[in-house]
């Protein structure tokens, strides 16, 4: 796959930056919407940077894109019940929550 670096032209469709890649400057407005309209689709969330390229061998057009991360909410299972905040808890639940050993990613511990 021979794939152009070189930037043609880089432009701004609502709030997503897009960049062109090599011989494909006859892109219409229309045809970058689809484009990012694909992306968000796939990627169920909206496209914040969209860069399209064009494979030169093939004559196919590669994209690759940025997406705004989407929000999660932490859901913990204390004491058999599958919670995302403490709010609906009693005292007593709360300090059982807060005296559980909290494990984490970075360890101290010593490799082998």
């Amino acid at each position: 796959m021979n794939t152009a670096k070189e930037l043609t032209y880089e432009t701004k469709i609502n709030d997503t930056n897009v960049y062109v890649y090599g011989n494909i400057e006859n892109l219409t407005k229309e045809e970058i919407k689809a484009y990012i309209k694909e992306v968000e689709k796939e990627k169920n969330s909206e496209v914040i940077e969209l860069s399209l390229y064009a494979d030169e061998e093939s004559g196919y057009i590669g994209r690759s894109a940025k997406v705004k991360p989407i929000p999660f909410d932490r859901i913990r299972r204390i004491t058999g019940y599958l919670v995302g905040t403490l709010d609906r808890f009693n005292d007593a639940k709360r300090s059982e929550e807060q005296d559980r050993v909290k494990h984490s990613l970075n360890s101290d511990m010593e490799t082998l």
